[in-house]
C-alpha cells in the first residue's frame, strides 16, 4: 500500500508540474519544463549523495578507526547490509551533537548512511543498530532516489511559480500568476511531504525486520527525538530542502504530525514498531511516562 501510495504521490507531483509549465507558457511551456526537469533530475541522480555528504562534511569511517563504538558501529553496519541482501554501503560519521542519521545514494549498489557523533554518543548498541537498519532499508526500497526526485521537481514548481508571478500565465494575467506562485509551491510541498512520511513508516517496518529489534529502533526513535530538540542541527537549518533525508526532523520546533511535516509523529511510529514487536514475540515494557516507563537518558559516547 505505501509503494502505491507514492506512487500515486510521484504521479501527482509529476502532473502539478506539467500544469504549471502549461500556465505558464502554454503546450510549449510545458515540454520546456518537462525537459528542464529531466535535466534537473538527471544532474542529481549521479550528483546528490556527493553533495549531501559534502554539505554535512561527513567523514568515511576508516577500519582500523581507534575507537571500539565507532568499531562496533562499522561492523553492525556491514553485518546488517549482508543480511539484508544489499552491497556493503559506505559508512560516515558528521561531527554534529544532534543525534540523527540518513542514507543516500542513487541505489543500493552506491549507498552511503551517516550517523552523527551525537547519535553515536547518545544510543546504545542495539539501538544504533536499529537506526542503521531503518537506513538499510531506505536503500533496499530506493528511498534515497525516490525522495531525490521529488525534491528536485518540488523546486522546480517552484521556479516556474515565479516565472508565472513576472509573466502572469499564458493569458498575461497578473492574478493568475500570483495565484500560481502561491499556490503551486505549496501543493508541491504537501506532495513531497507526504511521499516523505509514507517512506519513514515503510523503513521502520522494513528495518524492523532486517534488523530483528523493533524495539531497540522504537527506543532510539524516543531518544533521538527528546535530544534533537535541544541541540539545533545548523547545516540542515542552512538547507531545510535535506531535512526529509533523516531518520528524525533535525529542524527545530517540527514535532507535530501536520501537513507541513516531513516527518510522521514519533509516537504513531513507536506504536507501529511495538506491534510489530509483540507479533515477533520480542518483550515490550510496561505502561508508563514512553514505552519504557521513563524518560530517556544519554550516554556519554566517545565525542563527550
Amino acid at each position: 500500500m505505501n509503494h502505491l501510495k507514492t506512487y500515486m504521490l510521484l504521479a501527482a507531483m509529476t502532473a502539478l508540474f506539467g500544469a504549471v509549465g502549461y500556465l505558464v507558457g502554454g503546450a510549449s511551456g510545458m515540454l520546456i519544463a518537462l525537459l528542464a526537469a529531466g535535466g534537473m533530475n538527471l544532474f542529481a541522480y549521479w550528483n546528490a549523495d556527493k553533495m549531501v555528504l559534502r554539505h554535512f562534511r561527513a567523514q568515511e569511517v576508516d577500519p582500523r578507526h581507534p575507537d571500539p563504538r565507532v568499531q562496533g558501529y562499522l561492523q553492525d553496519t556491514l553485518a546488517l547490509a549482508q543480511r539484508a541482501g544489499l552491497p556493503a554501503p559506505k559508512i560516515y560519521i558528521i561531527d554534529n551533537p544532534q543525534p540523527n542519521a540518513f542514507a543516500t545514494g542513487r541505489n543500493p549498489e552506491n549507498a552511503a548512511v551517516a550517523a552523527t557523533s551525537g547519535l553515536l554518543g547518545l544510543l546504545s548498541r542495539d539501538e544504533i543498530r536499529g537506526v542503521m537498519a531503518h537506513e538499510l532499508a531506505h536503500v533496499k526500497n530506493r528511498d534515497t532516489l525516490t525522495m531525490t526526485v521529488t525534491a528536485t521537481i518540488a523546486g522546480a514548481v517552484a521556479m516556474l511559480a515565479n516565472f508565472a508571478l513576472f509573466f502572469g500565465g499564458r493569458d498575461r494575467n497578473p492574478i493568475v500568476g500570483l495565484l500560481i506562485m502561491l499556490l503551486a509551491p505549496i501543493a508541491a510541498s504537501l506532495v513531497q511531504f507526504a511521499i516523505s512520511r509514507a517512506r519513514e513508516y515503510e523503513a521502520d517496518r522494513i528495518g524492523a525486520e532486517i534488523g530483528g529489534e523493533p524495539e531497540a529502533l522504537a527506543r532510539a526513535l524516543e531518544k533521538i527525538e527528546a535530544y534533537a530538540r535541544q541541540r539545533v542541527n545548523m547545516d540542515a537549518e542552512r538547507n531545510p530542502a535535506m531535512a526529509h533525508l533523516f531518520i528524525i526532523n533535525p529542524l527545530s520546533g517540527q514535532g507535530a504530525d501536520n501537513l507541513f511535516s516531513t516527518h510522521p509523529n514519533t509516537k504513531n511510529r513507536i506504536a507501529q514498531l511495538m506491534d510489530i514487536a509483540r507479533r515477533f514475540g520480542r518483550p515490550t515494557a510496561p505502561a508508563g511516562a514512553g514505552p519504557w516507563g521513563g524518560a530517556p537518558r544519554a550516554t556519554r559516547g566517545p565525542w563527550g
